[in-house]
């Protein structure tokens, strides 16, 4: 009997023994496991003159991330679905991230708000959380409905009021606000429309679709509206139809501006002498090396620009900025969490001044969007490049 207690005493030591290894490299295995990022662009369709460089901003920050030593440990694990423009597409694309891949966090909502928009049910259902990377407020509003959602770019609101704050300076209280159809575009006039009143303004409201190219009989009720500034907001080719058309209808007496979907130089190259008399709204990015050396984000951004730039052999955007961003959040919310993306979205809303690539982001629980007004400058473009026209 002796002998029988003491084989299951040592037998009992012999499991516990076993128990205690596989628990240690069950933690060394959970300790390695990746951090899954699922990423929706559209590389491809009406939408790819903006997503290939949102592609390569991600595709960068991700490989900086990783030659860093990943998050706390572990490395990024990137999953990335072309949307080709379509929502249906990304709407599947979010499905199978969501229960095939089992991603932890999605970025990217197909470079379109309207696509961006119609992701966003899918990953609070599922308690995912989602950096969206396009620029409707409609996105991350309202927030109790949206707790998981955040985004890199700057709100409607705020670049509406960064607006009004320069049409004050000129003196400007008539304004034309030309906008498409998208989501992009019209949760800009709603904005418009809950803004103006306050701040004195008055806006004529015109409507396009992103593809149309005659945009005449729109300009010519804005040039008789006597409106003194004329502003177009979309992140399509119709937004040089809308600049060489107003040339051609003599409004370059007028304050032209383009919003901030519209800062990229092809498009300034396809519209030619046209935009002599353009303004636009932008993030800093484009004119960073024309920033004041005491501008926080200044040095970063110019670190990060000569990288891309050897590495792709072109200049990066702020296309790029916002994606390199977004990823950037996500490891740094994931990294606060403890790889938890259930305490992912706490984490985010504890970020306070952080120095993107777009501006200083600071988010809460009350405001999922990190960037201000404060963020945003005016530039303008000549000689083929932008200058800064109005910093604040």
């Amino acid at each position: 009997m002796k002998g029988l207690h003491t084989a299951l005493f040592s037998a009992r030591r012999l499991l516990g023994a076993l128990a205690l290894a596989c628990t240690g490299i069950g933690a060394a295995l959970a300790a390695s496991q990746p951090v899954h990022i699922g990423s929706i662009l559209s590389v491809t369709g009406p939408a790819a003159f903006l997503g290939e460089d949102m592609r390569r901003g991600m595709e960068m920050a991700i490989s900086d991330i990783n030659e860093r030593g990943g998050i706390n440990g572990q490395p990024l694990r990137w999953t990335f679905y072309d949307a080709e423009s379509q929502t249906a597409k990304a709407i599947n694309a979010t499905r199978r991230l969501l229960t095939q891949d089992k991603v932890d966090i999605i970025v990217g909502g197909g470079n379109m708000s309207g696509i961006a928009i119609a992701m966003a049910p899918m990953t609070e259902r599922a308690g995912v959380p989602f950096i969206s990377t396009e620029g409707s407020m409609q996105i991350v509003t309202p927030v109790k409905d949206r707790p998981n959602t955040f985004k890199s770019p700057v709100d409607d609101d705020q670049m509406v009021e960064r607006l009004f704050d320069f049409l004050d300076k000129k003196g400007i209280k008539k304004v034309a606000l030309l906008a498409d159809n998208s989501g992009f575009g019209q949760s800009a006039t709603e904005q418009m429309k809950l803004i103006a009143p306050r701040r004195g303004a008055e806006v004529v409201y015109e409507t396009f679709s992103p593809g149309d190219t005659d945009l005449t009989p729109q300009l010519t009720n804005i040039r008789n509206s006597g409106a003194q500034a004329i502003v177009c907001w979309t992140v399509t080719p119709a937004g040089v139809v809308f600049i060489k058309q107003a040339d051609q209808l003599g409004l370059s007496d007028r304050l032209l501006i383009h919003s901030y979907g519209f800062v990229d130089q092809r498009y300034m190259q396809l519209a030619g002498d046209s935009v002599k008399n353009l303004l636009l709204l932008s993030v800093k990015f484009p004119v960073a090396d024309q920033l004041p050396d005491s501008d926080p984000i200044k040095q970063r951004i110019a670190e990060m620009s000569q990288r891309f730039e050897q590495r792709y052999k072109h200049k990066p955007n702020q296309y790029v900025a916002q994606t390199y961003d977004a990823i950037s959040l996500a490891a740094l919310g994931m990294e606060k969490a403890g790889g938890d993306p259930a305490k992912f979205a706490a984490a985010l809303e504890g970020v306070a001044d952080y120095p993107g690539m777009g501006g200083v982001m600071t988010y809460s629980p009350e405001r999922h969007s990190g960037l201000t007004k404060d963020d945003i400058v005016l530039l303008g473009y000549r000689d083929g490049a932008f200058y800064l026209a109005d910093y604040k």
